[in-house]
């Protein structure tokens, strides 16, 4: 058997093996791509007036929006300028919960209890990511389909490679005339936007993969001279030491003023709450709007407030070497942020070509399929036709 004919079968049985799951990976990632541009556009409670006077500490707006939530654990409370609402984020795998209290910093007031669970982004992430499934069950699926996935990506390229240059004018441009049949158009559909999307479908693939399977994450990192650890691993607060006993303000407050202090001009500044009597104060400090990479990770003692190191990528931007930077920039790479707002239209085109792949796919092998249906039809009615002819005579 050729090599092509080999590649080809592989090309088919992939692609009809995960067709419908590649369809949802790649339209939920065309959903997601402006989440935050229309949330911030729809969404008016995520703003407030902005005011010449001190915003409220994250001890203050904790106990305000735990009045809300009495029976759920804050996980953290966010910053985002002084035009918008405070966040108070309450979340917790086990059980599994996820809300967000809007308020207004300077006065309090809640603006929005917010149920993650039934937002509609939330959901489509949630299709994204597992299929609608337990997580335990949806994740290794849509990993192990994605990979499936950039095999029928580099298959495709071979079998879309020409032999010549007057048929790769063929494959690279819609030449289509008038009267020309939908089977030409649904396969030129396939192979030109193939072409053309395939080397940013790897990308947007490959950066599934690394959350997908911890070896492809740790092979791409320690290929790139990674040494630290990809697994967080929250640093622990000594419990041995005393209280502070000289100032009366909580813990997470002292470091929210420390944290105002070196960041002035944070776009972003989220203190989290500890959770046990052991947990560190992570506070996570953003100097970017749109992007997450450069996201200052930050840790403190809830007791002495010194500051604790960790071993593993998400610490100090300073500190981050380049394959650090590279896994950091992940997330923003994946959803095109990396780019700005122009990144984020060429992944959502990306995204569509590739939700477009198995549809014009099994366009193609359906067609085949009634072709050859047909086909052999009529070579059964032809030799029904010259037996009869040999009998009769």
């Amino acid at each position: 058997m050729k090599f092509k004919k080999i590649i080809g079968l592989l090309h088919l049985w992939l692609g009809l093996a995960s067709g419908i799951v590649v369809f949802i990976i790649s339209i939920t990632g065309c959903l997601y791509a402006f989440q935050e541009e229309i949330l911030n556009a729809t969404e008016s409670f995520r703003y407030v007036e902005p005011r010449a006077s001190v915003q409220l500490s994250p001890s203050v707006l904790k106990e305000i929006a735990t009045r809300q939530l009495p029976q759920k654990h804050l996980h953290a409370v966010m910053y985002s300028g002084n035009s918008r609402a405070a966040q108070a984020i309450f979340f917790h795998f086990d059980p599994s919960y996820y809300y967000i209290v809007y308020l207004d910093p300077y006065t309090g007031k809640v603006l929005k209890v917010k149920d993650m669970d039934a937002d509609f982004f939330r959901i489509v992430l949630q299709g994204h990511f597992y299929l609608w499934l337990p997580p335990h069950i949806g994740q290794p699926v849509v990993a192990y389909f994605t990979l499936a996935f950039v095999v029928m990506l580099i298959s495709g390229i071979v079998l879309w490679w020409p032999k010549n240059r007057a048929a790769a004018k063929q494959r690279v441009w819609f030449r289509w005339k008038e009267g020309m049949q939908w089977k030409r158009k649904n396969y030129d559909m396939h192979n030109i936007l193939g072409f053309y999307g395939a080397f940013f479908i790897l990308i947007l693939a490959a950066t599934g993969l690394v959350w997908g399977f911890q070896w492809f994450a740790s092979s791409v990192y320690t290929r790139l001279g990674g040494e630290k650890s990809l697994l967080f691993e929250e640093p622990i607060s000594a419990m041995i030491q005393p209280i502070l006993p000289s100032s009366p303000a909580p813990a997470i407050d002292l470091i929210w003023y420390q944290m105002q202090q070196e960041y002035p001009n944070a776009k972003t500044l989220e203190v989290h709450i500890p959770e046990t009597d052991s947990s560190s104060i992570a506070v996570n400090i953003n100097e970017e709007e749109g992007t997450f990479w450069r996201t200052d990770y930050r840790y403190f003692d809830q007791y002495s407030l010194q500051e604790l190191p960790v071993n593993h990528i998400y610490g100090r931007f300073k500190d981050a070497t380049l394959a650090d930077k590279t896994l950091r920039m992940n997330y923003d790479i994946h959803v095109g942020a990396i780019g700005g707002l122009a990144g984020k239209v060429l992944a959502f085109f990306v995204s569509l070509i590739a939700a477009s792949l198995p549809i014009t796919g099994f366009y193609i092998w359906w067609g085949r399929r009634r072709g050859y249906g047909r086909q052999k039809q009529v070579l059964n009615t032809t030799d029904r036709t010259a037996t009869k002819q040999v009998l009769t005579k």
